[in-house]
């Protein structure tokens, strides 16, 4: 007997068949579950841009199933469930109520568990559905004191993976029962929740089962590129600003080690035609303020969109030279939603009490030909350190182009606090980039 057909069945009762909208609600809900514990099953791979990116998705699914499984609650509730296949017996209908039930609670338990655990977080990373639209965080959690806002992290990290495993014995049961009954018993238990004739239930459910393999394999196995947020791209100035090839970075000295300028070198003979320090104007169009790094095993690349500059230089008068520059650290942008996000928080820049970032340097030493180097201290979290940034630049009549780059070590400012002060997946030293195109004062 071919076990795919089921022809020797009489035709499905249509008063014993679910709703159309009970059927889609059903396998939508289905279809999200199977793609959501592909993407839970990478949720211990290291931290980066790319696994941060799945656990938004994963948040999004969440959601989907959430909203879905309530629309599916309120159908329910209005319309009775079709009775059940008379070939059950009282043992397995009450079985199958139970698993029914559980199900509910776990679509309910699952997603707002794991909403509760990404509130409660100390990061506390928004949650932008598909990347597009934001979603809060659960009402009264940001107010908790942080050790009653540690325990509910902790309590729904646990409820939230207990969930997991016993979705995964119901799912078994849940499939068992169903696969059972069509194909064991020949009770067409599936004509209450296909919309295939009976001849074809068969098929189908291999074809069912067929999909929720493919659509955990494509959950495990996706790939995706980090979320970018609307308009945190990195600005036209990107692309605009002048290509000079920049000296290699200097590391940050160490607090003990406060920089020694060293004789100026003799400058240039068009350095020397400038026998005073001329004031600048910054074109921010044309210029930029980067930073990089990395996080895991990918790159994270920054810029800051808020950012002045007071330059007084002259090649020939180094002496009288200086620069400042005032930072607004809330304008850090990555183009990535979770670096994005948590870089004000506390454990990063701090920004509500430490709103700015300043560079102060009066000291300047040339080193040959278009190299230079700027011998000053970075004040950043309110620790000040020493930092030299070596630059080229090139002056055509009153049109100023420089590049500099330098390294810091993070740790030094305080930048990662608690668990991110490890540099295991991110690490201590960050590259700061500059690219300057600026007019001369008349």
């Amino acid at each position: 007997m071919n076990v795919l057909r089921d022809d020797a069945m009489p035709p499905v009762d249509a008063s014993a068949r679910y709703s159309r909208v009970a059927m889609l609600l059903h396998w939508l809900i289905a279809a999200c579950f199977a793609f959501q514990i592909g993407l839970g099953w990478r949720m211990d791979a290291p931290r980066g841009p790319q696994t941060f990116a799945v656990y938004q998705l994963h948040k999004s699914v969440g959601i989907t199933i959430l909203l879905l499984t309530l629309a599916r609650l309120a159908w329910r509730l209005t319309r009775p469930a079709p009775a059940f296949p008379a070939t059950m017996s009282l043992l397995e209908k009450r079985l199958a109520s139970i698993v029914h039930a559980g199900f509910y609670v776990l679509l309910l338990g699952l997603p707002l568990t794991g909403w509760l655990l990404v509130s409660s977080s100390k990061t506390a990373v928004p949650t932008f559905l598909y990347g597009l639209l934001p979603w809060p965080h659960v009402p009264g959690i940001a107010g908790l004191a942080p050790s009653t806002k540690a325990l509910v992290n902790d309590a729904s990290g646990f409820g939230h993976e207990a969930l997991v495993y016993i979705a995964y014995l119901l799912l078994a049961l849940h499939v068992a029962g169903a696969l059972k009954h069509q194909f064991y018993e020949r009770g067409g238990d599936l004509a209450r929740m296909l919309p295939a004739p009976r001849r074809a239930l068969g098929a189908a459910a291999i074809a069912v089962l067929i999909l929720f393999a493919a659509l955990v394999a494509t959950g495990n196995q996706l790939r995706l590129a980090p979320i970018a947020l609307a308009g945190s791209a990195a600005p036209p100035a990107a692309q605009a600003a002048p290509q000079v090839q920049a000296p290699p970075p200097a590391p940050i000295a160490t607090p003990a080690a406060a920089p020694t300028p060293r004789a100026a070198a003799t400058p240039s003979t068009e350095a020397t035609a400038a026998a005073t320090a001329d004031s600048w104007t910054v074109r921010h169009a044309a210029s930029t303020l980067g930073f990089h790094t990395r996080w895991s095993q990918g790159p994270v690349d920054g810029h800051f969109g808020k950012w002045s500059a007071t330059i007084r230089f002259g090649p020939g008068a180094l002496d009288a030279s200086s620069v400042d520059v005032v930072i607004d650290m809330a304008s850090a942008k990555t183009g990535v939603a979770d670096t994005e996000s948590a870089l004000p928080e506390a454990d990063w820049f701090a920004v509500s009490s430490h709103p700015t970032a300043s560079f102060h340097a009066t000291k300047f030493r040339h080193v040959a030909g278009n190299r230079y180097e700027a011998l000053g201290r970075l004040e950043l979290r309110g620790v000040s350190r020493p930092l030299k940034l070596p630059f080229t630049l090139t002056i055509a009549g009153d049109v100023a182009t420089m590049a500099g780059t330098a390294t810091i070590d993070r740790t030094v400012f305080g930048v990662g606090q608690g668990e991110w002060a490890a540099t295991t997946d991110l690490p201590a030293t960050v590259t700061v980039t500059v690219a300057i195109k600026a007019d001369r004062k008349p």
